[in-house]
């Protein structure tokens, strides 16, 4: 690929990375921001961690992430998940975390809270879930790696899970990523090219409960450090270009212990009759700008009618042929954005299926931080 003048300067930092610590670990924390994003700070601890619980919790600014007003900043970090660090190697770890306030109380952009309630709830299901995450590559003026300056590409046609210059682009940084996933234990199941040139989605999954959230997020981070050092931007957004391209989705397959038992398309099917009777409000966490994506074309069904078949790509939910030829298993929910939060994604599908826990409405909690306008401080620099 060619190269970008905004760059890690990765020969020279490897000559660092082999240093050694004294015996020192260095913890990087990653947490979701107000605006659908990652963000991330690194603390030194004094020895290796055994699990989550060796972790301590810490804190951030929230006044400048979007997630707490100026005047009372500190939102906490809370370790839920830990991975071994694929960047510094060794017994460095990267870490998943939740966001709390001082209160004690949820952060109001902490939707992991949400569905891990429900989740515990309903263990007794079983839920598995695999997600395929699409999203596309962008250069530094923000078009489309690989795509002629202020032109177009031929149209689509050769680039899904092509092979060759000119069909595909920036596999070096898709090879990274899929490495770095398998080195943090993220249980990456496998990755192609997509329809859109640029655009490229891998699969997470199958997962149980929570831990699907928590694995697809940090596979969200790992994308953006290895693009990062590329001098390459990803971009999560449905719809990036606009006109006769294929958008981006986090399609979502779906099975409990009873779809996967004899006689489990029966189990599906009223699954289907449950998420046809709340369209609008899976809609709401699906992702945002997802009505650009979900026109009835390009393998989309439409953004208003929930529909479902066997096999249909232009479905909301598709059930695979094998599945319904064998009678058990599982179904696709297409409806998702690719850049739609997969604990809120996961966690209305259990509220659906399964029915409400006192406290916990998915859909209302993302219209409610819909409306939280927070005072940002900016600060003043100083002579």
């Amino acid at each position: 690929m060619a190269t970008s003048t905004i760059v890690s300067n990765t020969a020279n930092l490897e000559k660092y990375l082999k240093l050694p610590q004294n015996g020192k670990v260095i913890a990087e924390y990653v947490w979701i921001d107000g605006s659908n994003g990652v963000r991330s700070k690194c603390k030194t601890l004094s020895k290796k961690p055994s699990g989550v619980k060796d972790l301590p919790e810490w804190n951030f600014d929230g006044s400048s992430t979007g997630q707490a007003p100026g005047h009372n900043s500190d939102v906490y970090l809370r370790p839920v998940a830990m991975y071994p660090d694929p960047f510094r190697l060794g017994d460095n770890v990267l870490v998943m975390c939740e966001t709390w306030g001082a209160d004690g109380k949820p952060n109001a952009y902490n939707y992991r809270h949400d569905a891990a309630v429900l989740f515990e709830k309903y263990a007794a299901e079983e839920y598995w879930f695999g997600l395929e995450q699409e999203y596309t590559l962008l250069d530094m003026s923000g078009w489309p790696y690989g795509w002629p300056k202020d032109g177009f590409p031929a149209p689509q046609g050769p680039y899904y899970c092509g092979v060759g210059a000119g069909k595909v682009f920036c596999r070096d940084i898709v090879e990274a990523h899929y490495k770095a996933c398998m080195y943090a234990g993220i249980n990456i199941s496998g990755t192609n090219a997509e329809v859109m040139p640029a655009q490229w989605e891998y699969q997470v999954g199958p997962c149980q409960g929570i831990s699907m959230g928590d694995e697809l997020w940090m596979s969200r981070f790992l994308l953006h450090r290895v693009a990062e050092e590329f001098g390459v931007k990803v971009t999560f957004s449905p719809k990036p270009i606009p006109g006769d391209w294929n958008g981006a989705g986090l399609h979502t397959n779906v099975s409990t212990k009873a779809t996967r038992a004899e006689g489990g398309m029966k189990a599906i099917e009223a699954a289907m009759e449950k998420l046809s009777k709340r369209q609008k409000e899976h809609m709401m966490v699906y992702g945002e700008d997802n009505q650009l994506r979900m026109t009835g074309k390009h393998e989309t069904s439409s953004y208003d009618k929930f529909s479902w078949g066997v096999a249909n790509r232009g479905s909301s939910v598709r059930v695979p042929r094998a599945v319904a030829a064998e009678g058990k298993g599982y179904f696709e929910d297409r409806r998702p954005a690719s850049n739609g939060d997969p604990y809120q994604i996961t966690g209305i599908i259990v509220e659906t299926l399964e029915g409400k826990v006192e406290g916990i409405d998915i859909a209302s909690h993302a219209a409610k931080t819909e409306d939280v306008e927070l005072e940002t401080v900016v600060p003043v620099a100083k002579p």
